[in-house]
């Protein structure tokens, strides 16, 4: 791929940047989590106590799980700037718009390629 058409080195150490930061800020919040969710309750008499106790905990442990599939994202997309392969779209193998990885830095597909991929995911869903 020509040089014009992919990441500049600058562009590239901005990306790294963010995917580093956003990496051990997540890292941070699923320690804070894994603290929070082990720590010892207290005895809670009152069922609508432990009801909402139980709630706030199952709302806890779905946001854990979607930042750990974050955080293999982010891994995945730091390997892959260790590979020389971020940038580019692993369905087409075009480059990907600095813009569109400025919005998402996790971004694996080109936004035509991740736009059909999500059509058909929603033409499965419906059948």
């Amino acid at each position: 791929m020509a040089k014009d058409e992919y990441l500049s080195d600058e562009e590239v150490d901005t990306l790294k940047a963010l995917l580093d930061e956003q990496l051990a800020s997540m890292l941070e919040n699923t320690r804070e989590n894994v603290n929070t969710l082990t720590e010892t309750r207290e005895a809670e008499s009152d069922p609508l106590d432990v009801a909402v106790t139980e709630s706030n905990r199952d709302f806890t442990l779905r946001l854990a799980d979607r930042e750990r599939r974050l955080i293999g994202k982010v891994k995945h997309a730091l390997q892959r700037m260790q590979d020389g392969e971020y940038g580019v779209c692993e369905s087409c193998g075009e480059p990907i718009t600095y813009g569109r990885l400025m919005a998402r830095p996790v971004a694996a597909q080109c936004i035509d390629c991740k736009t059909e991929a999500e059509q058909l995911e929603r033409r499965a869903q419906v059948f």
